[in-house]
């Protein structure tokens, strides 16, 4: 209930006109990219099908709007510099707002509000907290390289080097969690909203501990000077005022059970 508590106040303040005088974009297609590795907001079910809050939300938008969406998968780490370059119209899988990522892409208004936790196996009895993590040197940990969670271990959990050797680099966040399971690394930071969906799907594997570590919010990308980010941003504002965030909060983090 707290991660509802949470997205609820992000909402946003809108008439009932504004939200029924939307932008109209006449059926343009929107190429969507995705990383479908992030459970509950865009991931593949037991049956292969691609679901989550942010395909549902990208839904709603596009019926507010009047647009199509082609979605496309690519990896975090190639995610940013395609969208900078314009391979895709819009990035999104959970991507926190972060005034360097500015730089190389412009970002919507933030739709959600998640904070950082700690991930670890079911059975972890040697650590509690980041402290007790850090003071370990035979303890790993996983991360991508270029995400927030990957900086938060390195300034926030371990010494303020990027090149410690006790972070182990992967390629996908799923991948991260993979190698939790399996014993080759100990811990994988992440947002309580990924964090809860593994933990859920796991039958006791996983577990969350210690201390929430900051808020972080989360926007849909595009290319620098997209003339696509106003009318998703007054899409965002619309589905705030009429409830339909609150809807999807409810379905994806207090409904959904992952692996159903």
């Amino acid at each position: 209930m707290k991660i509802a508590v949470a997205l609820a106040g992000l909402a946003l303040t809108v008439s009932g006109a504004f939200a029924a005088d939307l932008p109209d974009l006449g059926g343009k297609e929107i190429v969507v990219v995705t990383e479908n590795a992030y459970p509950p907001l865009q991931f593949t079910d037991k049956d292969g099908k691609a679901i989550g809050w942010e395909y549902d939300a990208m839904a709603d938008l596009a019926k507010k709007l009047n647009f199509t969406v082609k979605y496309e998968n690519t990896s975090w780490d190639a995610m940013i510099p395609a969208v900078s370059e314009g391979q895709y119209d819009l990035g999104m899988t959970g991507i926190t707002i972060k005034e360097d990522r500015k730089e190389k892409v412009d970002f919507s208004d933030a739709y959600m509000r998640s904070e950082m936790v700690m991930l670890v196996r079911g059975d972890e009895a040697r650590f509690a907290d980041p402290a007790a993590f850090a003071g370990d040197d035979k303890l790993l940990i996983a991360a991508q390289p270029g995400t927030t969670p990957f900086y938060t271990a390195v300034y926030e959990v371990l010494d303020g080097n990027e090149a410690n050797p006790r972070i182990k680099l992967f390629e996908t966040f799923g991948a991260t969690v993979e190698a939790l399971k399996a014993g080759d690394v100990d811990l994988v930071l992440t947002d309580g909203t990924a964090g809860q969906g593994y933990v859920d799907a796991s039958n006791g594997g996983l577990k969350i501990v210690g201390p929430k570590m900051g808020v972080e919010d989360f926007g849909f990308i595009f290319p620098k000077g997209s003339d696509l980010v106003a009318p998703i941003n007054a899409g965002i504002a619309a589905m705030q005022a009429d409830g339909s965030i609150e809807a999807l909060n409810k379905k994806w983090f207090l409904d959904y059970k992952m692996g159903q």
